[in-house]
């Protein structure tokens, strides 16, 4: 009996010693998370260059989806009818707009194992999902990651599909 007293008591005190975390602290945004009210948006601004216009930009990391370098806004919302991305690069016109093609993992069916042809993966339609543009915001926290490529062209174009499986017996 005097055990469980003792961890009885034990255990309110180290309740009542626990001030916790506020919801405050949590994440980025120091802000609560049950109320909007004082959320600070992110100070940024977006390319204004329209397609045609911006440059490629290199990738983030072998294989990371590429920022989008050009403005989107008349370019969006992607719908299940409207997806303008492919109207400028769908492996088949990318050529003659000048634009970057999409890479052979976007007309690949990962779940069922076997190629879409020469139309895009129904997982890769929503391109905003992975490709995001270009931005001038200061980053949140520190970061002193650096990228290694295995070979310079990996800085612009992607081989996933040939290292997906790359470690995996």
């Amino acid at each position: 009996m005097k055990k469980k007293l003792i961890l009885f008591t034990s255990v309110v005190m180290a309740y009542a010693i626990n001030n916790g975390i506020s919801s405050e602290e949590i994440g980025l945004r120091k802000a609560s998370l049950e109320n909007e009210n004082k959320v600070k948006l992110v100070e940024a601004n977006f390319t204004s260059l329209q397609p045609g216009e911006s440059t490629r930009l290199e990738r983030s990391y072998e294989n990371a989806p590429p920022l989008i370098p050009h403005a989107i806004e008349d370019l969006l919302p992607i719908t299940k009818d409207n997806n303008m991305c492919l109207t400028c690069h769908d492996k088949s016109v990318a050529a003659d707009t000048g634009a970057t093609p999409l890479p052979a993992s976007h007309y690949y069916d990962f779940r069922h194992n076997k190629t879409t042809g020469n139309v895009i993966s129904d997982a890769r339609f929503n391109c905003t999902q992975c490709h995001v543009p270009q931005s001038d915001a200061k980053p949140l926290v520190g970061n002193s990651f650096k990228p290694e490529f295995k070979n310079k062209q990996l800085k612009n174009n992607s081989n996933l599909l040939d290292v997906i499986n790359e470690g995996v017996k």
